[in-house]
This record gives structure tokens, C-alpha cells and sequence, in this order.
């Protein structure tokens, strides 16, 4: 039996086949990818090794593979739950795979590779007089393979689905180096087991994608935004309600924000305005959008919110604005998309991505928030998000006064109280940032047990060494995931 390669004939091996300067060692290169960006964990690695071509991607994982050096895949690095951090090994960068290989608009569909920035992506489309509609706040950095790797949401599921529902066929590389081809755009493929929806949202551990074939979408010709003051999160459900029957398709987003989250942006954000003249318990972001010539999406909402206001109980719907323009649509959807980002000034923040049934949603942000709350006096909770699709980030800001670290230490407990109503209402403790290692334990805690077994013998049948970002999502050894920081 031969004996693995050592670390330093592999590095040697990796740099003669791609060149010197794609393995790089140095701890000022290495530093960026170690960490994401809420600073959770902080891992370590042999190497970064940046592949430009699928074939060098398999080239290396073949290498690694035999040398028994783990491989964590990593696009633009803006996970939430330590699913791209290494602990060893060496992280393979997918960002010089980042060509557009073909886009057809006659079969709405494109083919692209893993590195290729979502906004560079959505662009292509664009050109091409086509949508791609996956979109979210990190997309001007966040890369398409990584999107696809957890599954990633965003604003726009409500319409067009996550992440799996636009992939049409992939390019896969498996843990032992040999490379899957099944990108076919086809509509309609019983040839066997779906294999692609093996490796959407197995977040690297079963194999690394390097390119996708994806849906598109014609464009909208008329779009609007409207922003609504509610006198609940349960008014707010009325109202998706309505908005659902009345525009159906044409209602493609419906975004949740409570006041504290407005307050929030208003106090932190740059360049912001109130957009309603009072104060409301909860708002809504409303959009409506059209594809066919001569539509008048804003006059369909006015109709409907107005319908709204007279037909719901008296006051529920408080106060509405309406967008004039694509320069308005925008400073709306800033008020939204500021909240993840303001809510840094307030001091800590222990977040949970979860999901409910629709039916549930309003009596999970009630009985939640009353649980932290009595569980710790001065918290402040911070549910907002794509409620039209169930997924709320039910994120808790510390009390004003008390030490950072000190509320963060309490994020267990939290997670308890959290995700054991969810799992109560019947939903789910992971909805669009994946489980990586923060949700590890919790998912083997809370997962079906023969769920969990199947998961864990897919790893095992297709990653039998656990090479590829071993310890993440389930784990096939005892070995506890690294604490989180205090």
C-alpha cells in the first residue's frame, strides 16, 4: 500500500500542476478565509488553492484524497454558520472558475460556473433580455456556487423558489477526483435518479460544484413597491393573505419588519428617510411586478391596498406609501435590506434562520418573543424577513447596558428556547443559511432519527474518508464542532 503524500509533496505536487502563484501558504493570504464574516469561528489551513479550470479542481481533490488532506470549497466566503470555515486541510477556492459557458434565452436557460459573482450572473441574464431572479444582500460578493451550495433563498422565493428550484443540471466533482457531468437543460429528465438535488445544499460535503445550468425568467416590464404600517405581525399575515388572492404571481415579495427593526435602520442607516409619517407595531414591504406589455402594477396595488384598508378590521392596516419610481422602489427596499447590517450597532445579536407553516407564523413570533423576553428582561427582539415564504430571522439584540460577550454566552440557551417552539409548530430550525457547524448538533439533535441515518450513509457512500468539508452539516465522527467564541 503506497503511503500518503506528505504535506509538503502535495503543496509541491498542487503548485507544479497550477502554477506557483494558486497555492499560496502565507498567513496574510490565508487570513481572509479562515473566518466569515460574523467572526463565529476562526479555523486554520495548509493552503488556499485556487483551480481555474473544472479539471484542475479534480486534479486537486484527487490529490488531497490521497494524501488524506480534507478540502473545504469556498466562493465568495459570506456563509452565516461556519459551513466554509477549515479546520485543516486546505480550502480550494472556486473564484477563478468564473466564465459564463453559454446562455439560451429561446430555453430560458444559462450555464454558468461555481466562481461566477451572483450579480455577474443576474447581469448575463440581463443582457440577454432574461432574469435571474436568485437575489440577496451579499450578491455584488457572493458566488453562484455557493448559493447553490446551501441552498440560499432570498427576496425573491416568494416568486421564483430557493436556490434548488432554478437549477436545471450541474457539474460536479466527487470526493475521489472523477468529475459528473449533468448539466443538460432540460425541463423534463426521469432518467433516473435526480442526482443534482444530491449536492444543492449538501453545502461541500458530498461533492464541489463547479458549474450550473440555471432557469431563467422573462423580465418584468412593470414593477412596484409599497410600503405598509400594520398594527401586528398577525395584521401582516392578513394582509399576505389578501395580497396573495388578489395579484397572485404578480405578488413577488412580502417582506417583514417590526418597529424596533425600522427604528434601527432609521437611527444606523445612511442616507434614509421614514417612509410613513407615524409609528406602526409592523410593517410590511410589498412588491409587485408584471412581465406582460401594458401592466400597471402600481395601480393593482393601489386597488388592493385600498381594498385592504376598508375590508380588514379597523386599524390593522394603519398606513401605506406607494413608490413613483424605480429611484423610490429602491429606497424602500434599502429600509429592508439595511436591517442585517444595522443591527451590528446595537451590540450583539444571536440570530436564528428559521421557517413555519404559513398557519403558524403569527403565533411563533408572538409565543417566541414573550419567551426571550421573560427568559432575559431588556431583550430586544428583531424578527424580520421573507414572510410571504415562512422564513423569519428571529434575531435577538442584547439588552442596552449589558457586556457583548457576556449576552452572547447565553446563545445556547436561546437556541432552546428557539427552536424547541419551532420544532412544536412543525418547522424548521435551518431555512436559507444552511446548518455548517453552528446547527450541527442541533440538527442531529432535532432531525427525524431515520432522517439523520440517511443523511449520514449518503456521506459515508459518497465521501467514505470525509475529505470534503469533513464535520459539517452531520458528522461521521464523536468529535464536538469548536465552541463558539465568548
Amino acid at each position: 500500500m503506497t503511503a500518503p503524500l506528505s504535506h509538503d509533496r502535495l503543496l509541491a505536487t498542487l503548485s507544479e500542476r497550477l502554477g506557483f502563484r494558486h497555492v499560496r501558504t502565507d498567513p496574510a493570504d490565508l487570513a481572509p478565509h479562515l473566518v466569515e464574516s460574523r467572526g463565529l469561528y476562526r479555523g486554520h489551513a495548509l493552503a488556499v488553492v485556487a483551480p481555474g479550470t473544472t479539471e484542475e479542481v479534480a486534479f486537486t481533490v484527487r490529490a488531497c484524497a490521497e494524501a488524506r488532506v480534507p478540502v473545504v470549497a469556498q466562493g465568495g466566503n459570506t456563509g452565516l454558520v461556519g459551513g466554509g470555515v477549515p479546520f485543516g486541510g486546505i480550502v480550494l477556492s472556486l473564484n477563478r472558475l468564473d466564465r459564463l459557458r453559454a446562455i439560451d434565452p429561446l430555453g430560458a436557460s444559462m450555464t454558468v460556473e461555481a466562481g461566477m459573482i451572483l450579480a455577474d450572473v443576474q447581469a448575463a441574464a440581463d443582457a440577454a433580455g432574461m432574469l435571474f431572479p436568485l437575489s440577496w444582500a451579499a450578491e455584488g460578493t457572493a458566488r453562484i456556487g455557493g448559493g447553490l451550495a446551501t441552498n440560499a433563498g432570498g427576496l425573491a422565493v416568494l416568486a421564483y423558489g430557493n436556490a434548488r428550484d432554478l437549477v436545471l443540471g450541474l457539474e460536479v466533482v466527487l470526493a475521489d477526483g472523477r468529475i459528473w457531468n449533468g448539466l443538460k437543460a432540460l425541463r423534463k429528465n426521469n432518467a433516473g435518479y435526480d442526482l443534482k438535488h444530491l449536492f444543492v445544499g449538501s453545502e461541500g460535503t458530498l461533492g464541489i460544484i463547479t458549474a450550473a445550468t440555471l432557469k431563467l425568467y422573462p423580465k418584468p416590464l412593470s414593477t412596484c413597491v409599497g410600503f405598509v404600517g400594520l398594527a401586528s405581525a398577525r395584521a401582516a399575515l392578513a394582509l399576505f393573505a389578501r395580497l396573495r388572492a388578489g395579484a397572485d404571481r404578480g405578488l413577488t415579495a412580502f417582506e417583514y419588519i417590526p418597529r424596533f427593526g425600522l427604528e434601527m435602520v432609521l437611527r444606523h442607516g445612511i442616507d434614509v428617510r421614514p417612509p410613513l409619517s407615524g409609528s406602526h407595531a409592523a410593517y410590511a414591504l410589498v412588491e409587485f411586478s408584471s412581465p406582460r406589455p401594458g401592466s400597471d402594477t402600481r395601480a393593482e396595488m393601489e386597488a388592493l391596498l385600498a381594498e385592504a384598508m376598508e375590508a380588514m378590521e379597523a386599524g390593522e392596516v394603519e398606513d401605506a406609501v406607494i413608490a413613483g419610481s424605480a429611484a423610490q422602489d429602491a429606497a424602500l427596499w434599502r429600509l429592508r435590506e439595511l436591517l442585517p447590517e444595522v443591527q451590528k450597532a446595537e451590540g450583539g445579536s444571536i440570530k436564528h434562520d428559521v421557517s413555519l407553516p404559513l398557519s403558524r407564523l403569527a403565533d411563533f413570533l408572538e409565543e417566541a418573543s414573550a419567551a426571550c423576553v421573560a427568559a432575559m428582561p431588556g431583550l430586544r427582539p428583531c424578527p424580520f424577513g421573507h414572510f410571504g415564504d415562512g422564513n423569519i430571522h428571529f434575531n435577538l439584540t442584547q439588552p442596552v447596558g449589558m457586556e457583548k460577550a457576556e449576552f452572547l454566552s447565553q446563545w445556547g440557551r436561546f437556541n432552546a428556547i428557539v427552536h424547541g417552539i419551532v420544532e412544536r409548530m412543525d418547522g424548521s430550525i435551518a431555512a436559507e443559511h444552511g446548518i455548517g457547524l453552528i446547527k450541527r448538533d442541533e440538527l442531529a439533535r432535532t432531525a427525524d432519527p431515520i432522517a439523520l441515518d440517511l443523511m449520514r450513509r449518503l456521506k459515508a457512500a459518497l465521501d467514505p474518508h470525509d475529505g470534503l468539508n469533513p464535520g459539517k452539516v452531520v458528522a461521521l465522527s464523536d468529535d464536538p464542532p469548536p465552541a463558539l467564541p465568548v
